[in-house]
């Protein structure tokens, strides 16, 4: 993937991972659209940012998605990347029957998304040069989260998912799996103070540097990340999944 030149439709880009790395990759050259639920918080996102353009966007509605897409592809022809960055975490118990709605807006908005909006834009963007969608998964989708069960499995659907785009794709659209730690953000309650977790500017930091190497590596992962992701090969499974949660509940 290229750095700067491109035309880069963000989802989620109004707050937290999607606001912050959609400003990076407007500074560093690009025209940037950010789109999500609410229109006001994307509107503060583009202040000030002659090129950075705000569309809304209900991530949940396949009829929506269809139309914005249409919408997105005749305001901006040159759009040729795609960051699937929205994205819902709920605590759930799994030890007693309980309401499923909270796991199921999760799986819509985590999973069937990113898969509604790529289908949607794949001809688009096969046709362009320098074409790349980014999907936003997390370290969960390697080692979850018990008290969020429902968003661990998106992220380890959207990292398979991931796998299979990307052969698919292959000389025509760009796959890379962006892989984030526990962030400074408001994903959760509290999380954005939360001391346990990586400031959302050193994350960005870094996930710049990497996006800048040439080639571009299929899977974004910084250093913090790692662990996570190389936690079964490693042969750390079980104690990375104890010390991931202790650490988690010990934080909440």
């Amino acid at each position: 993937m290229k750095i700067s030149g491109n035309t880069i439709l963000m989802t989620g880009g109004g707050s937290g991972i999607g606001e912050a790395l959609a400003h990076r990759l407007h500074d560093a050259g690009n025209t940037v659209i950010v789109a999500g639920r609410r229109a006001e918080a994307l509107k503060q996102a583009c202040e000030g940012r002659a090129n950075m353009h705000a569309v809304t966007l209900d991530i949940d509605s396949a009829a929506e998605i269809a139309s914005f897409a249409a919408r997105v592809t005749a305001g901006f022809p040159a759009l040729n990347v795609l960051i699937n960055n929205a994205g819902l975490m709920r605590f759930e118990v799994l030890d007693t029957h309980r309401d499923l709605a909270d796991a199921e807006a999760t799986i819509t908005t985590n999973l069937l998304g990113p898969i509604r909006l790529s289908n949607a834009l794949t001809d688009h963007l096969a046709r362009q040069p320098d074409a790349a969608i980014v999907n936003v998964t997390s370290g969960l989708a390697f080692v979850p989260l018990i008290d969020t069960p429902t968003y661990s499995a998106t992220k380890a659907a959207m990292h398979f998912y991931s796998v299979a785009q990307r052969e698919a794709l292959r000389g025509k659209v760009e796959v890379i799996e962006l892989v984030p730690p526990g962030v400074q953000t408001d994903l959760t309650p509290g999380q954005a103070s939360r001391s346990g977790y990586m400031p959302l500017k050193d994350y960005i930091d870094e996930v710049m540097t990497l996006l800048g190497q040439t080639p571009t590596p299929a899977e974004i992962l910084v250093e913090r990340v790692r662990p996570l992701r190389f936690a079964e090969a490693n042969g750390q499974f079980d104690q990375t999944l104890a010390a991931l949660n202790a650490l988690a509940r010990s934080q909440r």
